[in-house]
């Protein structure tokens, strides 16, 4: 009755067994997976946030496969802020990155073609891969004290169903940017191949620091054809606005004809309302204000981690240049689910087993540098002891 693509195990995990057990018996949790900012206490001026919801102009209806000019001019100024030139014709409004993802996967990609993807990095490509018909194809990421991309095996991995090869700018959750020499290499790869370029830049404004060797943003890229997606759940903290979008750059001609196909695409849906790409230009001029204090309590719980951790003790962290996330290094007497389960059921604390990520090995933990910093202080630190305590 129902189709392949959907035929996943909803099967809960024991992890998420333990999770809704703890809930429902009423037990305390302290989240350290926590990614939803509208949770973790930042300060958001209500009535200057939902103003714009009631401009008069919503109630008229002019469909733009696009999205409307007014939103997509905003999109454009954000990258003029970043040092890029962009005409609005570039940039495709969708609801999400997942949306955008679907979109950009339908134009190049038939069923069984391919796209390389990172890892580790969020699950959530096999499920939109799955639902678009398209095969995963991951590709390594590997770390020597920074986290890199192996171009040598993406090179090898490349083959003649391959479509693209994706990047997460920073990754979530190594928290690794694409460096310029990495970009340059995928770039002769796309050449080669007739490939294409899909760049996750949700993260991109929370960097940690700044380095030269530091791709800005994919969407200045003209040597390849490049779909670059951001939107407002990360740049403005708002993931209830649902609102994204895909910036095409590359080559003039072959931008001509994915604008021209990636119109048609978006005409069939004309998802985004009227009443939230009226509110772009407001939310996304707020976004200084979130992104710094968002900036400050992710910087905050970094440092409280690091001071906690001291030489020689059984856990550490690996190095992290940007993003929401960290990794810990844990012991693998053990495996992570292991580790997972043991914190939750002895100390309430949630975190996620590296494998989650499709880390290629056991002894890696990923916890959210989220949380408000009191709730992260007390749950990291009762990480690290019972870590300790059992190692």
């Amino acid at each position: 009755m129902f189709s392949s693509r959907t035929n996943w195990s909803l099967t809960p995990n024991r992890l998420s067994e333990l999770l809704r057990q703890r809930r429902a018996g009423g037990l305390p949790i302290l989240d350290l997976t926590e990614s939803n900012p509208t949770r973790c206490g930042f300060a958001l001026d209500a009535e200057e946030m939902l103003a714009p919801l009631h401009d008069s102009h919503s109630l008229t209806y002019q469909p733009d496969p696009r999205g409307l000019l007014v939103a997509r001019e905003a999109v454009a100024q954000y990258y003029f802020e970043r040092g890029v030139q962009l005409q609005p014709d570039q940039i495709f409004l969708t609801t999400s990155t997942s949306e955008a993802y679907s979109f950009v996967f339908r134009l190049l990609a038939n069923p069984g073609d391919k796209i390389l993807t990172p890892q580790p990095s969020y699950p959530l490509f096999d499920f939109l891969c799955a639902l678009n018909d398209v095969e995963v194809l991951p590709y390594p990421l590997v770390y020597d004290g920074a986290w890199r991309m192996d171009l040598e095996a993406l090179t090898s991995r490349w083959d003649s169903l391959t479509r693209a090869v994706l990047v997460v700018h920073p990754n979530n959750p190594t928290g690794s940017y694409v460096g310029k020499r990495e970009l340059g290499g995928m770039i002769e790869l796309c050449h080669r191949n007739q490939g294409a370029l899909i760049a996750d830049e949700v993260f991109a404004d929370y960097g940690f620091g700044v380095d030269a060797e530091r791709v800005v943003t994919h969407a200045e890229n003209s040597e390849a054809l490049t779909f670059t997606l951001s939107g407002l759940s990360k740049i403005s903290a708002l993931p209830q606005m649902k609102l994204g979008w895909i910036v095409v750059s590359g080559p003039a001609e072959l931008r001509r004809q994915a604008q021209a196909r990636l119109e048609v695409i978006a005409d069939t849906y004309l998802s985004v309302s009227a009443p939230v790409a009226l509110a772009t230009p407001q939310w996304l001029a707020q976004r200084h204000s979130i992104q710094s204090q968002v900036l400050q309590q992710v910087k905050a719980n970094l440092q409280t981690l690091d001071e906690l951790l001291a030489a020689g003790l059984p856990v550490s962290r690996l190095n992290v240049e940007g993003g929401w996330y960290t990794i810990l290094r844990v012991p693998s007497t053990r495996s992570d689910e292991e580790w997972a389960l043991d914190l939750l059921t002895h100390e309430g604390v949630s975190v996620h087993p590296g494998h989650f990520y499709d880390f290629p090995s056991e002894g890696y933990l990923v916890v959210s540098l989220l949380p408000a910093r009191e709730v992260f202080h007390k749950a990291i630190g009762k990480v690290i002891s019972r870590i300790c305590a059992q190692s």
